[in-house]
């Protein structure tokens, strides 16, 4: 079987012989809307568990809006629903000067102007005052109390100044917070660090064994944040591999968001038969594959579908090296894999969550990169480079002996692998 696996901005081809594959681990099949930008207008107008949203904001008549967007790391159609809801702004009557567009970095970096254009676009950019959220900004950060798990939840200004407040995302699998979009806009998106060190710091208890969304207490505590900052109003939606708009939903911060998570599970979680000797895992390309930070969702789906022991191939190109100091100081610790991961355990500290990831695989299985990266970095995550998929193939091989067999993840950051039994 041939494969032409996503790497940056273009592919990189394998073929591997029908009988070694054990499965290929696909996103479900779902139609794409067939009138996206019509879709996205009925849901404004019918949305879940809400007012039409031109009904909420003629109510409100906002002098601060603030439509909280996803960064550039997290590929997100805005062409597409964009034009609705500054449609409906302006039937409400918002000025444009009233409107802010702040971009969820979570703990990320802010965007430069060049970067808020290539995801937003020119003229979303010329229109309204677009900000990014800084997480280690105490001028711009405001303290909002405790959150059930007793830590202090600081919140950006912006948001908590808002006389109506709006979040836009994506909804995809999280490797522990469940699914992406929703209560993530708040908590991380617009979160101080502390709190979001805080909220993550539950990742280890939760990586081997994740709850049901609607148990996961990382989730919940977000959906209590995201009450807290006053989210007046959601829309969200589920793509397919490809980008396009399979589902759209509007309304409600949880009744909203819990829709599109069943039409998001139903497509991105997969049974596979039994773990395999080797899987190979593309990152799904850019922006997924920028950095080792995001192509760290590849390695864990990868990893949940290998036996112990096995040899974990990731295909990323990672254009942008770690994408983290505190990951890659980390990463060049001198610590071993097991000493990450108790280091990590014993003092969380955000950045080291990621670590955390790499080397908690590293200490169970063998881990290959197919990168653009140097061997000295590659050599940091425990791992071993290939310059080509068909070299990690061989790598594997002799690892793992002529007879192993392969599940192979052309889109192995967003597809979630599951044993039927």
């Amino acid at each position: 079987m041939h494969f032409d696996l996503k790497f940056g901005s273009s592919t990189l081809p394998v073929d591997l012989e029908d009988k070694r594959i054990l499965k290929v681990v696909l996103p479900g099949e779902k139609a794409p809307l067939a009138d996206p930008s019509g879709s996205v207008r009925r849901v404004l107008q019918a949305p879940e568990g809400t007012p039409a949203l031109l009904d909420m904001l003629k109510a409100a008549k906002p002098k601060r809006l603030v439509v909280v967007m996803n960064d550039i790391t997290r590929p997100t159609p805005y062409s597409v629903f964009m034009p609705p809801i500054v449609e409906i702004i302006e039937k409400a009557g918002v000025p444009d000067s009233c409107v802010t567009l702040l971009t969820a970095t979570g703990i990320h970096d802010p965007h430069t102007r060049e970067q808020d254009i290539q995801v937003y676009g020119r003229d979303l950019c010329k229109r309204f005052k677009v900000l990014s959220h800084d997480a280690t900004d105490k001028a711009n950060l405001v303290y909002k109390g405790k959150l059930p798990s007793g830590y202090d939840f600081w919140l950006n200004k912006l948001v908590d100044e808002a006389d109506f407040l709006i979040t836009v995302g994506v909804v995809m699998p999280h490797y522990f917070a469940g699914f992406s979009g929703g209560r993530k806009s708040i908590l991380p998106g617009v979160a101080g660090k502390e709190t979001v060190q805080k909220n993550h710091a539950r990742m280890v208890e939760l990586m081997d064994n994740l709850p049901p969304i609607k148990e996961n207490p990382v989730s919940l505590e977000m959906i209590h944040a995201a009450r807290i900052a006053g989210v007046d109003f959601i829309l969200n939606v589920v793509v397919d591999d490809a980008g396009r708009l399979v589902e759209v939903v509007a309304g409600d911060l949880e009744k909203a968001w819990y829709k599109a998570v069943e039409v998001s599970e139903s497509m991105y979680l997969t049974p596979i038969p039994k773990k395999a000797k080797v899987a190979i895992a593309a990152a799904s390309g850019y922006p997924r594959d920028i950095n080792l930070y995001q192509s760290q969702k590849a390695l864990d789906h990868a990893d949940k579908a290998t036996v112990e022991g096995g040899t974990v191939i990731i295909v990323a190109e990672c254009r942008e090296g770690y994408g983290e100091k505190v990951f890659e100081t980390f990463m060049n610790s001198g610590y071993t894999a097991r000493g990450i991961m108790e280091e990590v355990k014993a003092n969380f500290v955000m950045g080291g969550h990621k670590a955390y990831g790499f080397a908690k695989v590293a200490a169970e299985k063998k881990v290959i990169f197919v990168t653009s990266l140097s061997e000295k970095i590659v050599s940091s995550l425990f791992a071993r480079k290939a310059s080509t998929v068909e070299e990690a193939v061989k790598m594997a091989l002799e690892d793992q002996g002529p007879g192993a067999d392969f599940i192979v993840f052309p889109e192995g950051s967003v597809t979630v692998p599951y044993v039927t039994d």
